[in-house]
């Protein structure tokens, strides 16, 4: 659009309040200007309520959820995008599920040495499989258990892990280090378990067992989710879940620091050291300078004794609805715009507590009570924020180039178990995937609370700001989102891709997609005191925020589908 110079300077001086005023391209106009906040209170007020009971994985209320996405798809003629067991379309991609409840009281690790043994159970040490697993092997220490031949980097170099189990550090390397080649003070890819896990796979390893890194300055992941609170402590937990044919098929055991020390004494004897003293001089020589510390650990063998007290079979539900791309060469290409739509269900109320209804008034104790985690944040706002973009490119009529894959995963509360399953299954190419805009949580002001207090600074008004995590592997997606920002004008913030004490890089369900590099994004409104609580509710919702975030989203998503170069993976990115 042409301005005057005298526009252009005073939107240079006023900012982001004026630029929120400057018209959309006229192609794309139709759609803008069908994302309506009332549609999203309506929905939002369907998928958080009490009759959804919390939208559990593999429960009624999720189903229910799953058949209302599928039916918005239709109505909004985008095209079934998987196909049923007869072969026939279908919005829904089954995801096979295992569902298990551990036993913590059965499940063991006995350590070998000597000619002695010592048995951990919980908490000192655990570790949870789809099945019942046994078995023995000697440990081999690997470091962090990464390779990353981009970063030059390997913690398997000079060892050999086949048959063994392996025993790795957390986290990454050089966490403190504003300068390190893992994304200084952030993480890269290699700092999760499951990451790991396939590492450790690949070299042949038949177990891995995880212990925090001894010279850590934040909290473990443990210590983390507990200060969360709400649906953690409920007093029957949440049964665990995997996907039936996962790529993954090795155990993991988190132990704790005492458990660590003892597997070390026997590099310690060597050093007249303690096996603590050990660890942290191991820690600490990987952190100096990146050079390799792993190896054998003599005379050690441990046995994974690990036991389920229940295991089902289930299947849940990424809902898959696609628009076509106008070009025709183009059209192959995807674009992924994702949420998930289950939560934490619901639960019989604790003797001494009633519940919060569905517009958070309190709900009182007694045998009929039940307390529902209605999850309107998390994700309610953006299962329907998904929804209202399926809804909006199909109302524009002019479509992009490239195709549209709508995806509303299942089970990501389980593990990101939909998006994962939808990676390994994938419905369209990933090589030809140029974007993933993947929304969670993005309906309320970030404010804080126990899991973030003294771990991330939070802005004191967080009204406008919309956090962005991912630009280190695609600083050319985040240049796209920021040019259009100029016709929204929101607080664009990247202070989670800068901090490795909250994990929170690999918490949603973009993650699995940036592992198949992919330049992916999780469009995230900040944690809250009601965070995985029953007063997740909808009369909290920024409902006007939220369009803002949903029209930025459409028009990056535009961007993403039509531009002629699209954003670019970074594979060896530094900070």
């Amino acid at each position: 659009m042409r301005k005057s110079f005298a526009v252009l300077g005073l939107a240079a001086l006023l900012g982001p309040s004026l630029q929120a005023q400057s018209p959309v391209p006229p192609r794309e106009a139709k759609g803008y200007a069908a994302i309506q906040e009332s549609d999203l209170r309506r929905d939002l007020a369907y998928i958080a309520s009490d009759k959804l009971e919390g939208r559990l994985s593999l429960q009624p209320g999720d189903e229910a959820a799953v058949h209302w996405i599928a039916d918005e798809f239709a109505k909004a003629g985008l095209v079934p995008a998987a196909k049923d067991a007869a072969g026939k379309p279908s919005y829904l991609q089954a995801v096979p599920m295992v569902e298990y409840r551990a036993d913590r009281a059965t499940t063991s690790v006995t350590l070998t040495r000597g000619g002695q043994t010592s048995v951990w159970h919980a908490p000192e040490a655990f570790g949870a499989y789809r099945k019942a697993i046994d078995l023995t092997a000697p440990v081999v220490f690997a470091g962090y258990g990464i390779t990353a031949p981009e970063l030059g980097y390997d913690d398997y170099k000079g060892i050999d892990a086949k048959g063994k189990i392996v025993f790795v550090f957390d986290h990454e390397p050089q966490e403190d280090d504003p300068k390190s080649i893992f994304n200084g003070t952030g993480n890269t890819r290699y700092a999760t378990t499951r990451v790991k896990l396939l590492n450790a796979q690949a070299h042949g390893a038949v177990a891995l067992v995880v212990v925090a890194e001894p010279n850590r300055k934040h909290l473990t992941n443990a210590e983390r989710a507990a200060r969360i609170g709400g649906s953690i402590t409920r007093a029957v937990p949440i049964p665990l879940q995997a996907i039936a044919d996962d790529e993954l098929h090795i155990p993991s055991v988190l132990v704790l620091d005492d458990v660590a020390d003892q597997l070390f004494e026997t590099l310690a004897a060597a050093q007249h050291t303690t096996g603590k003293a050990e660890a942290s001089a191991l820690q600490a020589a990987i952190d100096k300078d990146l050079s390799a510390q792993s190896r054998d650990l003599p005379d050690t063998t441990l046995t994974l004794h690990l036991r389920n007290t229940s295991e089902r079979d289930g299947t849940s539900w990424n809902v898959v609805g696609l628009l076509p791309g106008s070009d025709p060469k183009l059209k192959a290409e995807t674009v992924l715009i994702t949420a998930h739509h289950d939560h934490d269900g619901s639960a019989p109320c604790p003797a001494d507590k009633g519940g919060v209804n569905e517009q958070g008034q309190p709900t009182p104790a007694g045998p009929d009570c039940t307390q529902i985690w209605h999850g309107a944040d998390d994700n309610g706002s953006g299962t329907v924020g998904v929804v209202e973009l399926a809804h909006a490119f199909a109302a524009n009529g002019a479509r992009p180039k490239r195709s549209i894959l709508f995806v509303v995963f299942a089970a990501e509360e389980r593990g990101l178990l939909g998006a994962y399953y939808l990676a390994q299954h994938p419905l369209r190419p990933l090589d030809t995937t140029r974007a993933q805009i993947n929304f969670d949580m993005i309906g309320r002001d970030e404010k804080p609370s126990p899991q973030t207090d003294g771990l991330i600074q939070i802005p004191p008004d967080t009204s406008n700001r919309l956090n962005l995590i991912g630009a280190l592997y695609s600083p050319g997606y985040d240049a796209v989102v920021k040019q259009e920002n100029e016709h929204v004008g929101l607080v664009l913030d990247d202070r989670f891709d800068h901090e490795s004490a909250l994990n929170v890089f690999f918490r949603s369900d973009q993650f699995p997609f940036v592992l198949h590099n992919i330049p992916a994004f999780w469009w995230f409104t900040g944690f809250h005191p009601d965070y995985h609580h029953i007063t997740d509710t909808v009369e909290k919702i920024d409902y006007p925020k939220m369009t803002k975030i949903l029209e930025l989203a459409y028009l990056s998503g535009w961007r993403f589908a039509n531009d002629a170069q699209t954003p670019v993976f970074v594979e060896n990115p530094r900070p």
